[in-house]
């Protein structure tokens, strides 16, 4: 079965993936790779959405920010000021059941997810467990 949609998070994760050809709905990037600047990866996108979210939160911004993008059927970047690492949750919870979140696991690899009832249980469950700053 086609996932309903495809996220990424992450610069590397999301150029490796451009790399194969395979183009993501969403991509959450904040041109870093392990908090350093790097040169933006280049994709063609529809739109570019852009987001404050800095280190170690997330915005009440980056949950409309990513409602916003899945309401569209275009290719779209949403390009985060600060810190994108804990959209992956964001993305997980929002995204429609079936569609894929994927991001990088510094020196590790990249981790796949289903957005299934049980990984949006446990998305959630994550976050109520966390302190969140506006």
């Amino acid at each position: 079965m086609e996932p309903s949609k495809i996220i990424t998070v992450g610069d590397t994760v999301s150029g490796n993936l451009k790399k194969k050809e395979i183009y993501p709905d969403i991509l959450i990037i904040d041109n870093k790779v392990m908090r350093r600047p790097i040169t933006p990866i280049k994709v063609c996108v529809d739109q570019t959405l852009h987001l404050r979210n800095p280190p170690g939160t997330i915005t009440d911004e980056a949950w409309s920010i990513m409602k916003e993008a899945l309401r569209h059927e275009k290719r779209i970047k949403i390009l985060v000021e600060g810190e994108e690492d804990l959209l992956t949750l964001v993305a997980v919870l929002c995204a429609p059941e079936n569609s894929i979140v994927i991001y990088g696991q510094p020196h590790e690899g990249i981790v796949v997810i289903k957005a299934t009832k049980e990984a949006k249980e446990m998305a959630s469950k994550l976050i109520d467990e966390m302190k969140w700053q506006d």
